[in-house]
């Protein structure tokens, strides 16, 4: 893991853009992860302590998903079920770049929150909207959740053994995919803004982000008529491309294309499979897959998977080990790659996970910890023009 220093690290690439946070459990949080690592001056709207009757967000605030979640941001409790509320965060909207959201489509506007309210405040506003199955539509009012998605986005259908009956993946793909997503489409309205001006809605959904992500399976479908089914951990087209037990564990190995396939057939001391009519060509090793396999696994089982792994990748053919996640984080290349980081700004010391991308002069990084629960009310109304006196008032009256 690498260490970052505190808040007096230069300003990100994102810095001089202002983030309303109003997400909450999981999709909407990681798009706004995306924008707070990399400088953008995030303030986290939450209902005051007492009035919210919702579910935590990211569970638990100490606990480790809701941490990882919510760095960089300062928070702020405003409540939005009151007018003066609803006042206060359009003031607020006037001077922000950009507002993220994942309420179901109803909630915006009867809370006078939603697009046109606030773009009618500030016309440069980029304003995100993340919902489980669209803002409009027949399903527009159902509520989202991602294993819905991944079932209904067609993935539970192409997870798992063949036969076994529909598999989630192991992490909330369709959740995280629509952050993602919505992050990008964030960037790319403030990439035109600079051209024309003027903010817009950007809109996706757990929906359409788990369908997009299908990708060449997707298309499989809608070029080719084919519906692709389970494969196991066996690759779907590629050829063989799968999980095999060593003499003490399990590897990947990925040894598709004629050329490859040649060098792996060598690296395991089988120069006779490239003469086996079985297995001359792609179509033929796709034809042939389980008694191909059979004869891998044979092979693969005489030795172990660190002796394999370093084998086969010297010989040129694509192989690895299959880690649980300690054992991915003490990996030497994901320790060099800095994907664990850690910050101690004195008061704390706490590992999150890092952005996986890098740039050259701005890069991301953590600066701060999860704000608890309006930690920063005060701070941020007084630089948005409200007196001690005003802001004690909001407090009074359970605005904030």
């Amino acid at each position: 893991m690498t260490d970052q220093p505190g808040p007096e690290a230069p300003h990100g690439a994102l810095s001089r853009f202002t983030v309303l946070d109003l997400t909450r459990v999981r999709s909407g949080p990681t798009c706004v992860r995306q924008l707070a690592d990399w400088g953008a001056r995030v303030i986290k709207i939450e209902m005051p302590e007492g009035l919210d009757q919702g579910d935590p967000m990211g569970g638990p605030r100490e606990g480790p998903d809701f941490q990882n979640l919510h760095r960089n941001k300062r928070g702020l409790t405003l409540n939005l079920k009151s007018p003066e509320g609803v006042a206060l965060l359009k003031a607020l909207a006037r001077q922000a770049d950009v507002v993220v959201e994942n309420f179901r489509p109803d909630v915006k506007d009867r809370l006078g929150i939603g697009y046109a309210a606030l773009a009618a405040e500030n016309p440069r506003l980029v304003y995100a909207s993340i919902s489980g199955f669209g803002q409009d539509g027949p399903y527009a009012q159902r509520p989202g959740f991602d294993q819905i998605a991944q079932g209904m986005g067609g993935l539970m259908s192409i997870t798992g053994l063949p036969g076994q009956g529909p598999v989630r993946v192991g992490i909330p793909i369709a959740d995280l995919c629509a952050g993602l997503f919505a992050a990008q489409g964030i960037l790319v309205a403030l990439l035109e803004r600079a051209v024309s001006g003027q903010g817009q809605w950007v809109q996706t959904s757990l929906l359409q982000a788990q369908a997009f992500m299908l990708d060449f399976q997707a298309a499989r479908w809608l070029q080719a008529g084919e519906v692709p089914r389970q494969a196991g951990n066996n690759h779907p087209t590629s050829i063989p491309t799968g999980v095999f037990r060593t003499a003490d564990g399990h590897i990947n190995i990925a040894a598709t294309g004629d050329a490859i396939w040649r060098r792996f057939a060598l690296a395991v001391g089988a120069p006779e499979w490239l003469e086996d009519p079985r297995f001359q060509g792609t179509a033929a090793r796709s034809a042939n897959r389980d008694a191909l396999n059979a004869l891998i696994d044979a092979k693969i089982a005489a030795r172990g998977s660190a002796e394999w792994v370093a084998a086969l990748n010297e010989a040129g053919v694509p192989a690895g080990p299959i880690y649980a996640i300690d054992e991915m984080f003490a990996d030497p290349q994901v320790r060099h790659l800095g994907i664990a980081t850690t910050l101690d700004d004195g008061a704390r010391r706490q590992s999150y996970v890092a952005q996986p991308m890098t740039l050259s002069r701005t890069p991301s990084r953590i600066a701060s910890h999860p704000p608890g629960l309006g930690e920063h009310s005060a701070e941020i109304l007084r630089e948005a023009g409200y007196s001690d006196e005003a802001i004690a008032g909001l407090r009074a009256r359970q605005v904030i």
